[in-house]
């Protein structure tokens, strides 16, 4: 299967745009939002723009790590992580389609958050709180930001197209890519 370089590397537009729409909100929440300024932006207690900083990793895990040991786990770690995912992506025929955008989105999030890792001392930046009404006993979902949403939506998306085959959706692999 002989795979066209343009299809495989296009996608990263969607990683781009990620990185650069998660770093510029996010330095606007830096720049002009306090901590505890609120915006409740439907009403009713729903969603919240609010400034908050993690060190840890998603649901601060990991916040009680020495923090000698953050930057192995938080920062190192995650970068070999996507390293293996990308070389796993450029040499495999599991991916094709939308399927390359749900990876370059996956790729986007990683990349925004790990530079707020790198370049913000105080941790990464989140913003969004979204009103979970006491499902699994949380009031609110933990803060996050668009690097994270990113992440979970296009990971939730890859996982349920891997159940499905290519056969039976609109999505299929071009015949450049089924070609063997």
């Amino acid at each position: 299967m002989k795979v066209d370089t343009k299809s495989k590397v296009l996608p990263f537009l969607l990683s781009g745009f990620i990185i650069l729409l998660d770093q510029g909100v996010k330095e606007f929440i830096v720049t002009h939002w306090s901590g505890t300024r609120i915006l409740d932006v439907f009403g009713n207690d729903f969603l919240w723009i609010i400034h908050v900083r993690n060190k840890a990793i998603a649901f601060s895990l990991g916040h009680n790590l020495p923090d000698s040991l953050r930057p192995l786990l938080f920062i190192v770690l995650p970068i070999i992580v996507l390293g293996l995912l990308l070389g796993y992506y450029l040499k495999s025929k599991e991916f094709f389609g939308f399927r390359r955008w749900l990876f370059a989105g996956i790729m986007g999030g990683g990349i925004g958050n790990i530079l707020d890792r790198i370049f913000r001392p105080d941790g990464v930046v989140d913003f969004i709180s979204v009103k979970f009404y006491g499902f699994l006993g949380m009031e609110r979902w933990p803060t996050f930001n668009i690097a994270d949403a990113s992440v979970v939506v296009c990971c939730i998306i890859l996982l349920i197209s891997s159940f499905i085959s290519p056969k039976s959706v609109a999505i299929k692999p071009s015949k450049k890519e089924a070609a063997d």
